[in-house]
């Protein structure tokens, strides 16, 4: 580390979902694979609360990081996003600013921090794209967290013009794949849908997925998600943000979602929607076409293989993982 050509990258919230597509890209992809001068560290809640300031500089000084990529987060599903707007605010602001500003006083080269599509407002023309993000609010359900995500990209351009800091952002649509959070309360439909499915099948019982399973969705696998966040940190030259998904065409129904489990868990049980419940949002397609210019012969990983390799470790992993 002493050698000045070293690049020690922190990442932050480095043993969630996306902080494992990292690792697994810079470990089996040749194309982002580690370098030799790089050093990778990923940072756990164990190693510092970054809600605290003196915690967040620790972690600096321990760690003397030449690049951060910034996926550290207090999330929650709908439930605790709605009932606790000035909770998810507050820490995820605290967060934001503990590690962006940190970064700013530790002399960082570059910072990337991973939004997500909730911070683009809540009316809105489809697709939506990386101009749009101030152009109206949030939605009421969680506009505490997407607020302060929101913050981030106001917060990256304030240190470019001031400072001249190469901090960026990246907005990544539904991202799902190995040691996503299976909790049925809290999980997104993909991992909640693999979990029911888990258990229909080992009770005997039907597996009903809530809604018509007609509304479509852009899913990026998170090994894809992993290889595009190496890239932007290497290669991205951009303060504003960049949206990652896969293109519209690839957009895929909640029922291809709910069919490629049934396949991939083997389910042979009754299967069925339960159109009683509400589908939510039919569309909320991102463009791609930024992401598409600058990196054109990227290829995202086929929906269906990456939804047998996440069941594949999902089944492998069921003792261990966050459920």
């Amino acid at each position: 580390m002493t050698n000045s050509n070293m690049n020690v990258i922190l990442v932050t919230g480095g043993s969630g979902l996306v902080g494992k597509g990292i690792e697994w890209a810079l470990n089996h992809d040749d194309q982002f694979k580690k370098l030799p001068n790089e050093t990778w560290y990923f940072a756990t809640s164990k190693d510092a609360d970054l809600r605290s300031k003196s915690e967040t500089e620790a972690l600096f000084a321990k760690i003397k990081p030449t690049h951060v990529i910034h996926l550290a987060a207090i999330v929650g599903g709908l439930f605790k996003n709605m009932k606790q707007k000035l909770d998810m605010y507050r820490d995820n602001v605290l967060i934001n600013d503990n590690v962006i500003h940190t970064a700013h006083e530790h002399k960082v080269k570059k910072v990337v921090s991973c939004l997500s599509t909730c911070i683009f407002p809540d009316k809105t023309t489809y697709p939506i794209n990386e101009e749009m993000v101030h152009n109206g609010p949030p939605h009421e359900s969680n506009f505490g967290y997407a607020y302060a995500k929101r913050m981030i990209d106001v917060a990256n351009h304030a240190y470019f013009d001031q400072y001249g800091d190469q901090f960026t952002s990246v907005i990544p649509t539904n991202i799902f794949g190995p040691f996503d959070n299976f909790n049925l309360q809290d999980s997104h439909v993909i991992p909640g849908l693999i979990h029911k499915c888990y258990l229909a099948q080992n009770e005997g019982s039907p597996f009903i997925v809530s809604g018509t399973g007609k509304p479509l969705r852009q899913f990026i696998y998170s090994r894809d998600l992993g290889r595009l966040m190496i890239w932007a940190l290497r290669e991205y030259k951009e303060i504003d943000p960049i949206i990652l998904s896969v293109s519209e065409q690839d957009e895929v129904t909640i029922k291809d979602v709910a069919d490629s489990i049934v396949k991939h868990m083997n389910f042979k049980g009754d299967y069925k929607f339960d159109s009683s419940k509400a589908d939510g949002q039919y569309k909320k397609t991102a463009c791609n076409d930024k992401l598409m210019k600058l990196l054109p012969g990227f290829k995202f990983t086929p929906f269906d293989q990456a939804m047998k390799e996440t069941v594949e470790w999902f089944l492998n992993s069921y003792q261990n993982i966050r459920k």
